[in-house]
């Protein structure tokens, strides 16, 4: 079985981008734009890919590489001189090892398919076809190399936007994508006869089609021009994104998830059968939503789990934390990283977790902070609670135990442990450790004097009238 491996052209400066972060790493849908050629690549049966990189990108790619595809057989080869995509294929096919054919990508095409890719090597199956180019025809094709045909409609070459005059610029709607699948023997030989015959001054890889047109080895796949495009600017980066959050949300639905409106799900997420994901929501990096949850509207989820049944209601935030199963969160909840919300637990409107298990059923329904702490099974934390983590240099823990009971308006002030079935108060501020079954209560005393309201409003009126 012939061997195929894939060269990702990825040393592009990205200028347009006008930004520090190498072009290729800017993130879509969860994911770096280079990451989806290769994985492209590695789906369409590449044994090994080559990503070509310039020096200064090439720490930053390798890390991304190494990271997300290590059982893979995915290197990197740099091009120290920006010579022109003709001499980074040249880079890249030096390290592309004994493959019997080749496939070249560009690396800021994140919408590009495996199945793309399967269709771009199948005319290299005809004896005489050696170069195949995935091509597409556009309305507006400004920007995008032309290719070429004789009156019999066979690929005579690609020539570049820049270098085409007025009459080709307007007659010609047929683009090459740059994407090409190719004999290694003809790659080899093509790319050693390059010569820098353009305005630039650079090899261009696109004259490989015309060196291979001249025995007629060139053969052109017309692919989907929507799958096509590759990113040049911010601009083109979120028309990228949309269609490939369009595309995911489709994968979802097609597998049994509910997957509303404008919901935007990464490409790393997980999402479970009969689960519901509402308009407006977005679930981030590695998230996992087991069957049967409900991520409502508005909700950012950000790296956590949830567990199955589990509700979040509208308009919360939930980083790097857990949640059980049957659990509900919010609305207007924020559950900060290292919360675990266990089985049955409720965390309501406008309460915030940081650090804090929240043990199965116990509830924390109404506008408290619970940072650094545990909350045993079935405790109820009332309205207003805070836990006093923080002395401000150290952070502490609270502890409460199963089925205690905390009034609300309460301050827990860390490092403190509250046992199991006790109660406190309403309007307690609690600095020592509360025994099992025992009632903690710390209130100012109050004083009630008879008649004395409307004296006083009348001394107040007086006042203000000065």
């Amino acid at each position: 079985m012939e061997r195929v491996a894939a060269i990702v052209l990825a040393g592009g400066q990205g200028k347009r981008m006008k930004s520090r972060l190498p072009k290729v790493l800017h993130p879509v849908a969860g994911r770096p734009l280079v990451h989806y050629p290769i994985a492209a690549a590695l789906a369409a049966g590449a044994t090994r890919v080559v990503v070509v990189v310039s020096a200064e990108t090439e720490a930053p790619i390798l890390l991304h590489v190494k990271a997300a595809f290590p059982d893979a057989d995915v290197v990197t080869a740099v091009q120290a001189v920006p010579r022109g995509t003709g001499d980074a294929a040249h880079i890249g096919l030096s390290a592309a090892g004994d493959a019997d054919r080749v496939l070249i990508l560009i690396g800021d095409a994140p919408l590009i398919r495996p199945s793309d890719l399967t269709e771009l090597l199948v005319p290299l199956g005809n004896a005489t076809t050696t170069i195949a180019l995935l091509t597409a025809h556009l309305e507006n094709p400004s920007g995008y190399g032309r290719v070429i045909r004789d009156v019999e409609g066979q690929v005579l070459a690609v020539r570049e936007d820049r270098d085409i005059n007025a009459a080709e610029r307007k007659a010609l709607k047929e683009v090459n994508s740059g994407f090409y699948a190719a004999r290694t023997e003809v790659l080899r030989a093509g790319l050693a006869n390059l010569e820098p015959n353009n305005v630039q001054g650079e090899l261009y890889l696109t004259d490989i089609i015309a060196f291979a047109a001249k025995d007629g080895g060139a053969a052109a796949v017309t692919g989907n021009a929507d799958a096509l495009v590759g990113v040049n600017d911010r601009s083109q980066l979120a028309h990228a994104e949309e269609a490939l959050f369009h595309r995911i949300a489709e994968r979802h639905r097609i597998a049994g998830v509910t997957v509303r409106g404008g919901a935007r799900i990464d490409e790393t997420v997980v999402i479970g059968e009969d689960a519901r994901i509402e308009d407006g929501a977005e679930l981030r990096g590695n998230t996992r939503v087991a069957s049967g949850a409900v991520v409502d509207a508005g909700c950012v989820v950000t790296d956590s789990e949830l567990g199955e049944r589990a509700n979040v209601k509208p308009y919360s935030v939930i980083v790097e934390s857990k949640v059980g199963a049957g659990a509900q969160i919010g609305p207007f909840a924020h559950l900060r990283p290292g919360s675990v919300i266990e089985d049955d637990a409720h965390i309501g409107n406008f309460v915030e977790t940081k650090k804090t298990r929240v043990g199965r059923g116990a509830k924390a329904n109404h506008l408290s902070y619970l940072g650094d702490g545990d909350v045993g099974a079935g405790a109820n934390i009332g309205a207003g609670t805070i836990f006093c983590n923080y002395d401000g240099y150290q952070k502490h823990r609270t502890v409460i135990g199963e089925n205690a009971f905390i009034g609300s308006d309460s301050q827990l002030v860390a490092p403190l442990t509250i046992g199991k079935g006790a109660y406190v108060a309403t309007g307690t501020t609690v600095t020592k450790d509360v025994p099992d079954d025992a009632l903690a209560i710390g209130r100012a005393k109050q004083e009630t004097k008879l008649g004395y309201a409307s004296r006083l409003k009348k001394r107040l009126a007086m006042a203000k009238k000065g």
